[in-house]
C-alpha cells in the first residue's frame, strides 16, 4: 500500500492503484456529480457539453474526461467536439472512432497470430527398426 496526498483536497489516504489519485471522500463526491450529469444528459439528449456543464455545475474538463473514458455518450448533433486521437474524425464517446478501433483490433489480432507459439516437434526421430543396442564401457 502507498500513502498519497489527495489531488483535490490534500488529505493523506491509502492509494490502492485506482486511475485517479483522489481520496475516497473526493471519489464519492465525484461519483455523485457523475450521476447528476448522467441524469441531465438522459433527460436532455440534445444538450452539448457547455449546456450540461452550466446546468450541473461540473467542469467541461471533467465531463470530457468521462466521455473519453466511455462512461458518458452524447447524442448525434449535440456538438460534443471530441476528435478521434488517430484520424481526427468527430466522435461522441471514447478516444477513437469505430474505424480506428477496428483497425487497432485487427492489427493486434495479426500480431498475436504471428507470435503464436508453434507446437513442439520431437527432436529425436523414432527408430523404426527393431535393433538391439549396446553400451560400451
Amino acid at each position: 500500500m502507498e500513502v498519497r496526498s489527495c489531488r483535490n483536497c490534500g488529505k493523506l489516504y491509502n492509494y490502492l492503484g485506482r486511475s485517479t489519485p483522489l481520496c475516497p471522500t473526493c471519489m464519492n463526491v465525484l461519483e455523485e456529480k457523475f450521476q447528476v450529469v448522467k441524469e441531465y444528459i438522459r433527460d436532455n439528449p440534445g444538450a452539448n457539453i457547455t449546456m450540461v456543464s452550466d446546468a450541473t455545475e461540473v467542469s467541461v474538463k471533467i465531463i470530457k474526461q468521462w466521455v473519453r473514458e466511455e462512461r458518458l455518450s452524447f447524442a448525434e448533433g449535440s456538438g460534443v467536439g471530441l476528435e478521434c486521437e488517430s484520424c481526427g474524425a468527430n466522435i461522441l464517446t471514447g478516444r477513437f472512432c469505430a474505424n480506428c478501433k477496428s483497425k487497432v483490433q485487427n492489427d493486434l489480432n495479426n500480431i498475436v497470430a504471428q507470435n503464436k507459439p508453434k507446437p513442439v516437434e520431437e527432436t529425436r526421430k523414432k527408430d523404426t527398426s527393431a535393433k538391439m543396442r549396446f553400451l560400451d564401457n
